[in-house]
């Protein structure tokens, strides 16, 4: 926290859609996932336990959506001071500070080590009163991104399986090796990543 705070810096111009239209590509990638995952379980595929928690627990990323835009509106973060450097350049420092925290401790967050984090972020670049009342809806927000990467992670994986299944099914409704030589050389011209699928 205390080299994060020292490479910071502070912009003066405010965005304050930035975080909304962030939170909308959040919110697209996961019903996209979501999707993928609620099709791939109606046509009888096998799912990773990550797709199956995402299939029940989608209810509940919906009503933290939900509940984000009605604690985000437009002008909430406009008196937040943003940044002008790294990968999260022109959104409110305290979003970034709360994406950190949740990267270093792998999204399970509790008060001792927010606390811990806050403190010693603010021994270095003390927060505005502003910044610590943003500090609920940022780790709500953070906590969707993190989501949001696991189910591009889901949804990749899931197409990775799929395509490798299609692959299997014409190998082996093929009857002699020519034909299968011939499947084998298709996916070959096909150049399908290569993964564990």
């Amino acid at each position: 926290a205390r080299e994060l705070a020292g490479w910071h810096e502070i912009q003066g111009r405010p965005d304050p859609y930035g975080l909304l239209l962030r939170l909308g590509d959040n919110e697209a990638v996961l019903a996209r996932a979501h999707e993928r995952v609620r099709q791939g379980v109606a046509a009888r595929e096998r799912i990773a336990p990550a797709a199956e928690w995402l299939l029940d627990n989608y209810y509940l990323i919906e009503e933290h959506i939900r509940l984000s835009r009605r604690h985000l509106p437009r002008g909430y973060s406009r008196r937040l001071p943003r940044l002008s450097n790294g990968p999260n350049r022109g959104l409110p420092r305290v979003y970034a500070i709360a994406i950190e925290l949740i990267s270093h401790s792998d999204g399970r967050v509790d008060l001792e080590n927010l606390n811990r984090f806050a403190v010693s972020y603010q021994g270095v670049a003390p927060l505005t009163l502003g910044e610590l009342w943003a500090i609920p809806i940022m780790l709500r927000l953070a906590l969707l991104e993190n989501l949001r990467r696991v189910a591009a992670r889901i949804e990749g994986s899931h197409r990775e399986c799929h395509l490798a299944g299609q692959w299997v099914a014409r190998m082996l409704a093929k009857k002699g090796p020519t034909d299968l030589v011939m499947v084998v050389a298709d996916m070959v011209r096909a150049n399908p990543t290569l993964s564990a699928a």
